[in-house]
C-alpha cells in the first residue's frame, strides 16, 4: 500500500513547486515600483512647500498616460509629494531647483 502512494508524491511535490513559484512571482510583480502607468500619478497636488525640505524635484510634461503636467518633489524625508504646477510658489520652486542643478 504505501508503494501505490510514492507515485502520487512527485506529482504533489511538482505541483507545490509551481505553486510556490507563481506566488514568488506575483509578489515580485506586486511589490515592483510600476514606472510606466498609464494614469496620472499626482491626484492631489499642494500649492508649494518650503524649499529647505525638498531634495529633489522630477517635471513630468503632459503625454498619453496623462494630459497634465505633473510635479513629484522628493523631500529629504524620501517621502514624494505633489506640487501644482501652475502655483506661483512651485513655479519659483522649480526654477531654484532648476538653477541649483546647472550651477553643480
Amino acid at each position: 500500500m504505501a508503494r501505490a502512494a510514492t507515485p502520487a508524491a512527485p506529482r504533489l511535490l511538482r505541483a507545490a513547486m509551481l505553486l510556490l513559484l507563481l506566488l514568488a512571482a506575483g509578489r515580485r510583480a506586486a511589490g515592483a515600483p510600476v514606472v510606466n502607468e498609464l494614469r496620472c500619478q499626482c491626484l492631489q497636488t499642494l500649492q508649494g512647500i518650503h524649499l529647505k525640505n525638498i531634495q529633489s524635484v522630477k517635471v513630468t510634461p503632459p503625454g498619453p498616460h496623462c494630459d497634465q503636467t505633473e510635479v513629484v518633489a522628493t523631500l529629504k524625508t524620501g517621502q514624494e509629494v505633489c506640487l501644482n504646477p501652475t502655483a506661483p510658489m512651485v513655479k519659483k520652486i522649480i526654477d531654484k531647483m532648476l538653477n541649483k542643478a546647472s550651477t553643480n
